[in-house]
């Protein structure tokens, strides 16, 4: 695709990335993340220490860390909003995912607000992600 092809929003394939890594999250199966960030350079932004991830000895590191973290949080689902700011060239996507998690964490139900900023290569026929950053917007226990 060209940098003058219009596309307005992400379609199935440049999704499937994103959708597998929520399901990670949701799941905690370390299976669902094959095929899902690039096999070269990886940078996720988080909003736990020590909140920069590069490379991937720092996606190594952040899966570990991260499962530690989903897998402490109940009834985990997301629910991603309409991509925002959506940017394609030849081989690289970006766009904006809102989203919005629910679950239950130290015996309280709470929702979280926030986006996901997604930059996606195409490699080995698919896309993967090679680099994310999340930002909470709001948070909020709800009993």
């Amino acid at each position: 695709m060209s940098e003058s092809a219009t596309i307005e929003t992400p379609d199935t394939a440049m999704m499937a990335a994103p959708e597998a890594l929520a399901r990670f999250l949701e799941t905690v199966d370390d299976r669902l993340l094959a095929g899902v960030f690039s096999t070269g350079e990886v940078t996720i932004l988080e909003n736990f220490p020590p909140h920069v991830f590069l490379g991937q000895a720092g996606l190594a590191r952040w899966r570990a860390i991260m499962t530690g973290h989903a897998g402490g949080i109940g009834e985990l689902k997301h629910v991603f909003g309409a991509a925002q700011d959506f940017v394609t060239t030849d081989e690289t996507v970006h766009f904006t995912l809102p989203t919005e998690w629910s679950g239950v964490r130290d015996g309280r139900r709470f929702v979280e607000h926030g986006g996901w900023s997604f930059v996606q290569g195409r490699e080995d026929g698919g896309w993967r992600i090679r680099a994310y950053g999340w930002a909470v917007v709001s948070f909020e226990w709800l009993d």
